[in-house]
């Protein structure tokens, strides 16, 4: 197992991220609140991995800090829910309010992230209670949150691909980032707005 990677940051594409590790370029996907911490292209960063072997395929994910990775190897334990469900469920609510929410019994919240359905949402209360329930949450190891805001030529061309790429339909995507988009945005202001709007109470 790949428990985190040490490297230079060479292309960033929502969610999906490129990281030369003493000349071998790692492929990674993370989702968003972990893109939000990302430095520029070219600065080097260490982002905790988990890696998920599969036939046709090695996938290997980063987060930013430990919490982010509990839950996602919670979420990819759960019947029905596949490592993109769970990146994007981390796309649009952080490790804390997710718990939250699962303790709170708070489906209809759950399902208006894309690809959660009620029965999904359901199981995941059910599920996740009981995984979750020990979890205080640690602190974050190697992560390193920056705070940087991704830089693109176009926002809003750029907001909409990550979020087609999370999984919303692309009249989905469009919908709910022209509802928020403002000319002074960035692309992270830009995405983190659309996704708090698809899953606000």
């Amino acid at each position: 197992m790949i428990g985190f990677l040490r490297g230079r940051i060479m292309q960033k594409q929502p969610p999906g991220l490129t990281l030369d590790v003493q000349g071998v370029g790692y492929e990674l996907e993370a989702s968003m609140n972990t893109f939000y911490s990302l430095p520029e292209t070219g600065e080097e960063i260490q982002i905790l991995t988990h890696l998920i072997v599969r036939e046709d395929a090695h996938l290997l994910f980063g987060f930013a800090d430990e919490d982010e990775r509990h839950v996602f190897r919670a979420l990819i334990r759960v019947s029905g829910v596949g490592a993109k469900m769970a990146l994007t469920i981390l796309s649009g609510i952080e490790a804390g309010d997710f718990r939250q929410c699962i303790e709170a019994g708070d489906a209809e919240r759950l399902t208006r992230l894309p690809g959660v359905g009620k029965k999904t949402a359901e199981r995941l209360i059910v599920e996740m209670r009981d995984r979750l329930k020990d979890w205080q949450g640690a602190s974050a190891t190697g992560g390193g949150r920056v705070n940087r805001s991704l830089k693109a030529a176009d926002p809003v061309n750029e907001a909409l691909s990550a979020l087609i790429a999370l999984g919303y339909k692309p009249q989905e995507a469009s919908r709910l980032v022209h509802a928020v988009a403002a000319d002074d945005m960035d692309s992270e202001t830009l995405i983190r707005a659309a996704l708090r709007a698809s899953v606000k109470k």
